[in-house]
């Protein structure tokens, strides 16, 4: 019921002597740049006069707007540096097909760190969202938005929301659209937004409009052992993902990881019936009254040479309970040392299927599966093209939203949370995506393209 990762080629990237000279590894001086360069431009002007070279079609140009970008750590940083630089991809370097033209951040002061990369690139960092995708003008001037919503000094309200601004830049983005009569591709890191009515509202203005909309976790894409994809129509009964799930951010990845999976399940995805919260030992309580549930804990447990019963250890754990239309069950559950693991219990085989996303991708100056999502980023941008139904992201989004009020009723908390029964989850759709995670050997230690040296 797996199908193997299949071989992916990279774009074709123009054989000219700046793409052979400067690789990952490859430094030059500024006086052996201008040589190049000039030399590079003497031989192109030569080409085009006599008709031998064409001229180079214009990259695709992305607006980048984030709210913070002031550390090493911060997902501005991971995403919008390879957008600049390249990225690591199927084991290989893999030079920028966008070029970024222009950046805003909304928390600016703080983001010295985003300063210094626009600077040394040249790139302009502009006042206001708006300002931003129309480059100073009238209407959009951009071919692409990247909106990386995460990090920042940011409130969080008493049910744990982040309230971090992403529905704010996206309506302005938004505005500049209708103004132009025409849209772009656009990306939104995570889930779309901390409440539902908006995150609707953003899924809804992508249809309205006619724009590609993709965006969610990271690690749907990191690399997996075994290297293998669920085959579309495979006959899921129950699954379990275990990961970190003690925030709205990590139980995010974690839904939206166990979502990449059993939406390959026969019959495609049929939306989500009810969302229940659970935390704390009540946690173990209940996998221990659902056979399904610890039997997928065991299987993960054996294949990492755990002890049965190792994750009910730890009683400071959480868990997003799922019903689907379609009868299929499934659990999020935080649980440590097995990275982000997926198990399925898949009709007709007699064990489960256990898959692991492990580790770091590389050295931490590579980090994370960052480089496998501005590659698929890079695909919209320039295919226009979703990579992946839009509808998983807007469900993610609408589960966690869920799961975040399940605790709660009439302003007091339960750690056994409420059942909510989700119509407005009602979502069918059928992936036929092929499988999309990175593959092959990891990147060296070789710090961003940044410009400078540290």
């Amino acid at each position: 019921m797996a199908q193997k990762q299949p071989e992916i080629t990279t774009a074709t990237v123009d054989p000219s002597p700046t793409t052979e000279m400067i690789g990952p590894n490859f430094l030059l001086t500024r006086r052996e740049m201008l040589g190049v360069t000039g030399m590079v431009g003497l031989a192109t002007m030569m080409g085009v006069a006599s008709g031998t070279i064409p001229q180079q079609a214009q990259k695709t140009r992305i607006a980048c707007l984030t709210t913070y970008w002031a550390a090493t750590r911060s997902h501005a940083d991971w995403i919008i540096t390879k957008l600049l630089d390249g990225y690591w991809w199927q084991g290989a370097y893999t030079p920028s097909r966008v070029e970024v033209v222009s950046v805003y951040i909304h928390q600016l002061e703080q983001s010295g760190l985003g300063q210094k990369i626009c600077q040394a690139k040249g790139i302009p960092i502009y006042n206001t969202v708006g300002e931003a995708v129309t480059l100073g003008g009238e209407e959009l001037a951009v071919d692409g938005v990247v909106i990386v919503g995460e990090h920042g000094n940011y409130a969080t309200d008493l049910k744990g929301h982040w309230l971090l601004p992403r529905w704010w830049i996206y309506n302005q983005v938004i505005q500049v659209f209708e103004r132009s009569n025409r849209s772009v591709p656009v990306f939104n890191d995570k889930h779309l937004s901390y409440n539902w009515d908006e995150a609707r509202w953003m899924f809804d203005k992508s249809r309205e409009l006619n724009f590609p909309l993709t965006g969610g976790s990271s690690i749907p894409l990191y690399y997996r052992k075994p290297e293998i994809e669920l085959d579309i129509d495979t006959p899921i009964k129950y699954s379990v993902m275990l990961g970190g799930a003690s925030d709205e951010g990590a139980i995010f990845h974690a839904v939206d990881v166990l979502q990449a999976f059993v939406e390959r399940r026969k019959g495609g995805e049929t939306g989500v019936r009810a969302v229940q919260s659970i935390r704390g030992p009540e946690t173990w309580k209940w996998v221990e009254n659902n056979p399904w549930a610890s039997k997928l804990l065991d299987a993960v447990a054996k294949s990492f040479d755990l002890m049965s019963g190792h994750f009910q250890q730890y009683p400071k754990t959480n868990m997003c309970l799922l019903e689907y239309n379609d009868g299929t069950k499934a659990a999020v559950i935080g649980g440590r040392d097995v990275g982000w693991t997926y198990a399925g219990e898949i009709e007709g085989l007699e064990e489960p299927t256990v898959i692991s996303m492990l580790g770091w991708a590389g050295p931490f100056d590579q980090y994370h599966a960052s480089n496998a999502q501005p590659h698929w980023i890079t695909e919209m941008m320039v295919t226009k093209k979703e990579p992946f139904n839009a509808e998983r992201l807007l469900l993610s989004t609408g589960i966690v939203n869920h799961y975040m009020e399940s605790n709660w009723e009439n302003s007091r908390y339960s750690p056994v949370g409420r059942r909510i029964e989700t119509p407005m989850l009602n979502m069918k759709y059928r992936t036929t995506r092929g499988a999309q995670f990175n593959t092959g050997k990891r990147p060296p230690s070789r710090p961003y393209i940044r410009g400078f040296d540290q």
